[in-house]
């Protein structure tokens, strides 16, 4: 197989990156060629993405990948259930919202009384999540900006459309949405009319591995590229493309896509729909090559980034990360655990309400000890997380009928070898942590496909991973009353009610 080098463009909630993969037979390497700083810009009451800064960095990723080397492709990744709409000249109407806007406060309770939570759950297989773009869409109805639409693109697809003049969705993006049939693969446009939304702005669908198109030729002379060079369509959702990357070699893996986000689950041939599945508040995305994700989504290392952020802000001594889990190394294990999905942890903190004092908040209200130091807290957040990744993994192996033998850990947060080995000692299995550019070289690897590489199924996929990237193992240590902690947070002496909108 010739070696092939390829722009993987993966873009975060907080930062983005464009990474240069050279991908061979056997070799899998990223560069990190350009980084930026993302996030949300406050406008008034609301929360919008800066897509035009975003793309300004983009391009000047590519265009140094493109000054550094040859260049055969390039893929975009990124969040979901985010979107811009375009106008019938094909111009975006409006800065994108982000997904933590308070706009869709109460907007599900609404929905459900015109399309019950069991009927959205036997089309889109999702998790209720307040944010999934139906509900964003359905917050929207009357505005201008959606009664001009003429398409709905989600994040990546736009960055492409500016980059190709394609329109198009890629089904594992489109997955997020709440609009996707999980089952048939295609737009639930009965659904959409049942709520008054405009289906008709719905884009084509398209496969992860397809060429979306040339990059323009105006776009190509600026950043010193060749006319003919391809965006391909990858798992445009990042969990979707980290998932590729899982290095596992056997079909009883679970897998955490640890970052911001913490996604928790198994790989399936088909959706489990059951009403147990729609209790448990699992989701069914779509997955490269037709797969599903079957996963919950859980708060992840969010909790611990936003109250270093908060620590910093004041001067606290000792609280960088590297300080603050030597501290939750040091710290009484098991002493405090908290419902780490509660909504109160989901808005970015504030000067008046940080997230230090939201976690000290949990345990108080929830009965616990509460925790005095950084060190305490910090070890407060990574107990809960692997408390909730070992409940969830259980259950959706119960929902699956699947036997659980290995957790694949990828992503940023499998460098945090304290979360590693507390998840290992919660669940009692194997933990392999690694790779931590999982979204990136997913991305790379499908690209890698569609031009040619000798890469026919993710098996083949993943293969090359293993050979070419090493993993931590942790093995599960004895001595911690896991089940005893897990009671107290299913069952906690009083639970804060206050809503993840409510608190913004």
């Amino acid at each position: 197989m010739t070696e092939l080098r390829v722009a993987a463009v993966d873009l975060g909630a907080t930062s983005g990156r464009v990474m240069a993969a050279r991908v061979g037979a056997d070799h899998l390497s990223l560069e990190e060629v350009h980084r930026f700083p993302n996030g949300g810009v406050p406008v008034g009451r609301s929360l919008f993405w800066d897509i035009l800064g975003i793309h300004r960095e983009v391009l000047g990723g590519l265009g140094r990948v493109a000054r550094s080397g040859p260049l055969h492709g390039i893929g975009i990744d990124s969040w979901a259930v985010d979107y811009g709409l375009l106008d019938r000249d094909g111009e975006l109407l409006g800065n994108p919202y982000s997904h933590r806007d308070a706009r869709t406060a109460g907007v599900p309770e609404r929905v459900a009384r015109q399309v019950s939570p069991q009927e959205l759950y036997a089309v889109s297989g999702l998790q209720e999540l307040p944010f999934n773009t139906v509900f964003q869409l359905y917050a929207a109805r009357g505005t201008a900006a959606l009664e001009a639409a003429d398409s709905l693109l989600l994040l990546p697809d736009l960055l492409g459309y500016w980059l190709t003049g394609r329109i198009g969705a890629e089904r594992t993006n489109a997955s997020t949405t709440g609009l996707l049939d999980i089952a048939s693969g295609t737009w639930s446009s009965d659904l959409a009319a049942r709520l008054g939304l405009p289906w008709s702005i719905l884009p084509p669908l398209r496969d992860a591995g397809s060429v979306v198109g040339p990059v323009r030729p105006e776009v190509a002379a600026d950043l010193g590229l060749d006319a003919d060079v391809p965006v391909i369509a990858v798992g445009s959702h990042d969990t979707a493309s980290a998932v590729v990357a899982v290095p596992a070699d056997t079909a009883g893996f679970g897998y955490i896509s640890s970052g911001t986000w913490s996604l928790v689950g198994l790989e399936l041939e088909r959706p489990v729909l059951s009403e147990d599945a729609r209790l448990a508040d699992f989701t069914n995305e779509g997955g490269v090559d037709g797969t599903v994700r079957f996963l919950k989504n859980v708060t992840g290392l969010w909790v611990l980034s936003e109250c270093v952020r908060a620590w910093k802000g004041r001067g606290t001594p000792a609280t960088d990360l590297a300080s603050l889990l030597a501290g939750a190394g040091t710290a009484t294990p098991l002493r405090t655990v908290v419902d780490i999905n509660d909504p109160s942890l989901l808005p970015p903190g504030t000067a008046t309400d940080p997230m230090p004092e939201r976690v000290v908040a949990l345990a108080r209200a929830a009965g616990e000890p509460v925790p005095q130091s950084p060190g305490e807290i910090a070890r407060c957040v990574l107990d809960s997380l692997a408390l909730a990744y070992r409940r969830h993994l259980r259950t959706a192996a119960r929902l699956a009928g699947r036997d659980l033998e290995v957790v694949h850990v990828v992503g940023g947060g499998s460098q945090n070898h304290l979360l590693c080995q507390l998840t290992s000692d919660a669940l009692g299995l194997p933990v392999l942590a690694g790779p931590a550019e999982a979204a990136a070289l997913g991305n790379a690897l499908v690209q890698a496909r569609t031009l040619g590489a000798d890469l026919p199924d993710l098996a083949a996929m993943r293969a090359l991973v293993r050979r070419t990237h090493d993993v931590r193992r942790h093995d599960p240590r004895p001595g911690l009353d896991w089940d005893a902690a897990d009671r107290r947070v299913a069952t906690p002496t009083h639970h804060q009610e206050t809503s993840w909108t409510e608190r913004r």
